[in-house]
């Protein structure tokens, strides 16, 4: 089993550059961090966990330039996106941010994807929220048809370009890990993705493993899983185990340095 964390980093906790050395040295595998780009003070949308959309979400830091400098201090850790809002990037910056990524990264990248939640945050990005599943696949497709080819192209719905040169390649092609846990899930996990990303809320490890099975059977193959936000208790680290996940990401909540690391101390004895 691999462990890691997924957190909002922002202006307020923890900088890239300590947590990134601090998750190394006690074990980790990989950080994976949360984008918004802003949040409209404006709000239909209702947060997905219920209540009052948390803090953090208004202040995280870009997830490239975090994911960058926390590569930088470190030297084996996996540096991901959990998630990326694909639709409120262009496809052709956004196979750039995350090549040059991988490749000051010696090949560390990995590219979480997922469509959004907040259809005001989407339509101030140009997005109509009713295409933002149809726009992401063209956007991960497009973005993977750039890293493989020396003159990629692509014609689709949504984005459309002629032959271009875009360089650097990865060094290694950043896995797709497709988040979400919706009816078609799936079928985009199979066409465009390497692995499944869902979010390991307490209400859905009673169903993860037959999720996982059934994702499997349908596959034919072992589709990596890996379990985004979940809870650094043992029930969870022992469900989630029990489900045949292949990663456990504990939400780390965002605070200061010395609250962080002794939240990273805690977690760090589960994994063992």
């Amino acid at each position: 089993m691999k462990f890691g964390v997924s957190t909002f980093v922002t202006d307020e906790g923890i900088s890239p550059a300590a947590l990134g050395p601090a998750l190394e040295e006690r074990g980790f595998t990989s950080l994976y961090v949360a984008e918004h780009t802003h949040i409209p003070v404006s709000r239909e949308s209702p947060y997905p966990g219920g209540g009052e959309l948390p803090r953090e979400y208004y202040r995280t830091l870009d997830p490239f330039v975090t994911l960058a400098v926390a590569g930088a201090a470190t030297s084996r850790l996996e540096v991901g996106t959990g998630i990326a809002l694909v639709n409120q990037r262009d496809p052709i910056l956004l196979a750039k941010e995350l090549a040059s990524l991988d490749l000051v990264t010696g090949g560390r990248a990995v590219f979480g994807v997922g469509a959004g939640w907040n259809r005001e945050e989407m339509r101030h990005h140009g997005t109509d929220p009713t295409t933002r599943m149809a726009r992401m696949r063209e956007y991960v497709l497009a973005v993977r048809e750039i890293w493989e080819h020396d003159q990629a192209e692509f014609h689709g719905e949504f984005v459309d370009f002629a032959p271009i040169f875009c360089w650097p390649k990865p060094v290694r092609r950043p896995p797709v890990l497709v988040g979400g846990w919706g009816e078609k899930t799936f079928d985009r996990v199979l066409e465009y993705g390497d692995a499944w990303m869902p979010v390991a809320g307490r209400d859905r490890q009673g169903r993860l493993a037959k999720a996982v099975a059934d994702l499997r059977s349908r596959a034919g193959r072992h589709v990596p899983v890996v379990a985004y936000g979940a809870s650094a208790k043992p029930d969870a680290v022992e469900q989630l185990t029990l489900a045949g996940v292949d990663e456990i990401l504990f939400f780390l909540p965002t605070g200061p340095a010395d609250q962080t690391l002794a939240h990273l101390d805690t977690m760090a004895e589960l994994t063992t």
